[in-house]
């Protein structure tokens, strides 16, 4: 029997695994193809990459 009071294994991720698991619903979704999800990830990491790097 499981408490229903207790957190969920996602609510007690790290906050990188929640937004990952939030990113993979928004592109199923919206039925975005791997390719192109993974490209425009791609885009995105380097970006943000760009940004940390300034930054520092």
């Amino acid at each position: 029997m499981t408490n229903d009071n207790s957190p969920s294994s996602l609510e007690e991720a790290p906050a990188d695994i929640k937004l990952a698991v939030d990113l993979i619903y928004l592109l199923e979704t919206n039925e975005i193809p791997p390719e192109v999800a993974l490209s425009a990830l791609e885009i995105v990491a380097q970006d943000l990459k760009t940004k940390i790097n300034k930054d520092q």
